[in-house]
């Protein structure tokens, strides 16, 4: 009987197990699934399913003439993600790799701290900062959309550099600095390799944050320089184009590239 129940009860708990895990992944699989499918449309709007296996709207998305509008807001939105990465990895890496070196109980009080961005809303961050700046008598710019993407996405390579900066063995470090030689040369020749698939890591996630964020975006960005997030809202609304899927299709597969290339070698390097 006892047996019978256990049985019974193992059955169920699995069952639970996948029946979640399948429908997590089907939620979180399925939207991009139809979003690939809706980029293939032969029709003249985005509709599911597909009327006919089409080109047409990645062939209209890569026309410079036809889509420059788009290709403009990608380029403003490379372009800030792309310094986002730069600034949050010099700021970074070396203040998590000296929070893994420094007290416990220092670094149990700062780490909090350092990660409460991931806590608050950027929407909330977006509307405060942007209060903030109207006070000082600023207004939205280039410059404020990259100093508020850093400080929302710069946990996010604290993370994961701060996890491989606290498994990695300080005798290491002590080693090279008894052979002589300097911090900069210890933290640039053993230090910084072994923390660099970390900072790979949140280098990417960084740049996928920062490419497709709206709140921070929306209220901090100069009016007259438009980002690509904000481009196909204002074209989902203008009209259903579907050059909006053939984006998604675009970002899918460069993300997808990304993720294996980023898996590859920087597995190799924490090797």
């Amino acid at each position: 009987m006892l047996e019978t129940r256990s049985k019974i009860s193992t059955a169920l708990y699995w069952a639970f197990v996948w029946g979640c895990g399948l429908a997590m992944l089907a939620f979180m699989i399925g939207p991009i699934l139809l979003a690939l499918l809706m980029s293939f449309n032969s029709g003249t709007t985005l509709r599911f399913p597909p009327e006919g296996f089409s080109l047409r709207w990645y062939e209209m998305l890569f026309d410079p003439i036809a889509s420059e509008p788009i290709h403009t807001a990608a380029k403003n939105s490379i372009e800030v993600a792309l310094s986002t990465v730069a600034v949050v990895t010099l700021i970074t890496a070396p203040a998590a790799w000296a929070l893994a070196r420094a007290p416990k109980r220092f670094a149990g009080s700062v780490e909090p701290v350092l990660l409460a961005p991931l806590v608050l809303p950027s929407l909330v961050y977006a509307l405060a900062a942007l209060l903030a700046l109207s006070l000082l008598g600023l207004g939205p710019s280039f410059l404020a959309v990259l100093i508020g993407h850093a400080a929302v996405f710069a946990p996010l390579m604290f993370r994961t550099v701060l996890g491989l900066a606290q498994r990695m063995n300080p005798a290491l470090e002590e080693a090279s600095a008894t052979l002589g030689a300097s911090r900069a040369r210890t933290f640039l020749r053993i230090s910084l390799p072994g923390i660099l698939p970390g900072i790979l890591a949140g280098a990417f996630l960084v740049f996928m944050q920062s490419l497709d964020n709206v709140s921070v975006t929306l209220f901090l960005g100069d009016p007259g320089r438009t980002m690509l997030p904000l481009r196909l809202f204002a074209m989902l609304e203008e009209s259903l184009d579907g050059r909006v899927a053939a984006v998604s299709g675009v970002l899918i597969l460069a993300a997808a590239l990304l993720l294996v290339t980023l898996q590859r070698f920087g597995g190799r390097d924490a090797r």
